[in-house]
């Protein structure tokens, strides 16, 4: 191990053990047993190798390489891990994490979006799923992950088109902004039956804190919002339809079920993902239901913000987010009430908006800490949460964001060729919260005289 990096660990262990937060008062041995703690990445945004070994275009390679993004970065190269991967899944288990959350990338696995599949594809994800059980690490596979074929882009327009529905992607979901969609799809896989396969469905939700509106008179509101969020697609799935205020705002913009569909599409699900970031704040704004042509944000009828003190928008789209770690556990509560209680993964929870350059990142930490906690405050009220995945692993490109933002537990040099990586703080604490139990700590965290591979 060279010693400047023996430095930096050493700096970061003590730095750690002065930390000021609740994570002294949290331990793994407080969630029930069999409960999993991992972290995650996506394909288009860690793997890199873009044009390598059969690979071709998503919606994302071409929006990037167009300039889409406001730092006109690319996901060309992300993080590399399509030749680091053994390194990665090192660090893995290193940290001592039960399970790796990862997606196959449509446009490696099978090039033309549908037809042959590529043998180097496969084998790449082979390798990583043997090399993840080799550790006795999970693995979590999300089947698509934003990354759409550009070769069905151009064949279908997207998923505006239900001639789009094949192959194990049973359900399609309509988006305004098909390239900046936040709904997941996940389908169907078995993998050579060494995984034991289920259906989930992963869902981006907000926790809504709604501001009191100047006119009493005005009801429905939390109703309206939580049904018109990212819960209209939680009812038909438990219930086998869209809510009746949905149909009755949408109207004829909104397709119907057949008795087929309804019965199709209910149920249709082992477990219920769900990412979560922030709050939103809103305000009533019913006028807006004069205007025309309406949109799913319209048809919301809120002024939004994400902090208590900002003047409200109709924009969902966060920069500097205010921690609100309390929502979660609403969150949670309000699925175990209203829709029977599935069994739920946090499939994403993380800290990185904005800049956040530095492997001292105390702010991830108390985050995460907070988080956490607040699942546990769930758990403990009789939400049925199994796991908890933070986002990301790894520095990463992020889609809303490029590199302009990290939210990896790890530190990815992306201005060196070999894309080095370097644990934070975070990393650090994370790997102890999973280690330790309540008579003690471990403080030989990250087997780190293990590690000194990755840091030569």
């Amino acid at each position: 191990m060279r010693k400047e990096s023996l430095a930096l660990l050493t700096t970061l262990l003590l730095l750690l053990l002065l930390l000021p937060t609740t994570e002294s008062k949290l331990s793994r041995d407080d969630f029930p047993p069999g409960f999993i703690f991992g972290a995650g990445t996506s394909a288009y945004q860690v793997e890199g190798a873009a044009a390598k070994d059969g690979r071709t275009p998503s919606i994302w390679d071409t929006y990037t390489q167009a300039g889409g993004m406001l730092d006109n970065s690319t996901g060309d190269v992300a993080s590399d891990q399509y030749h680091k991967y053994k390194e990665d899944v090192k660090l893995i288990a290193d940290t001592g994490l039960d399970s790796y959350r990862f997606s196959i990338s449509w446009s490696r696995l099978i090039p033309n979006g549908r037809g042959a599949i590529n043998l180097k594809g496969l084998a790449y994800y082979n390798n990583l799923i043997d090399e993840l059980l080799k550790y006795g690490i999970k693995p979590h596979v999300t089947m698509y992950h934003l990354d759409l074929p550009q070769a069905l882009e151009d064949e279908y327009g997207g998923w505006l088109s239900q001639k789009i529905v094949i192959m194990s992607f049973h359900l399609a979901m309509h988006s305004q902004k098909r390239r900046l969609s936040l709904s997941f799809l996940i389908g169907h896989t078995k993998w050579e039956d060494r995984i034991e396969c289920v259906f989930f469905l992963v869902l981006s939700i907000d926790k809504l804190h709604i501001r009191l509106p100047s006119n009493p008179k005005i009801i429905g509101l939390p109703r309206r919002l939580t049904t018109l969020f990212d819960f209209r697609i939680m009812s038909p799935l438990v219930f086998g339809d869209y809510p009746k205020i949905m149909k009755k705002i949408v109207r004829s913009r909104l397709p119907s079920f057949t008795e087929e569909q309804s019965e199709q599409v209910k149920g249709s699900f082992d477990f219920i993902g769900l990412n979560h970031y922030q709050s939103i704040w809103v305000k009533d704004n019913s006028n807006a239901s004069k205007t025309a042509p309406r949109d799913f944000n319209a048809d919301l009828f809120v002024k939004i913000s994400f902090s208590k003190n900002d003047t409200p928008s109709g924009q969902l789209i966060p920069t500097d987010v205010p921690i609100d770690p309390d929502g979660l556990q609403h969150m949670l509560e309000y699925i175990r009430d209203a829709y029977g209680n599935p069994p739920v993964y946090i499939e994403e929870n993380g800290y990185g908006f904005g800049t956040n350059d530095t492997i001292y990142d105390v702010e991830r930490v108390n985050y995460l800490s907070a988080f956490i906690s607040s699942m546990l405050d769930g758990i403990r009220k009789g939400a049925n949460v199994k796991g908890y995945y933070v986002w990301s692993f790894l520095d990463v490109f992020e889609l809303l964001a490029g590199f302009q933002s990290r939210f990896g537990l790890y530190y990815v040099d992306f201005k060196d060729e070999n894309r080095r990586r370097q644990p934070k703080l975070s990393a650090l604490w994370y790997s102890d919260f999973l280690r330790k139990k309540k008579a003690g700590t471990n403080i030989n965290r990250m087997g780190l005289h293990e590690r000194s591979h990755s840091q030569q």
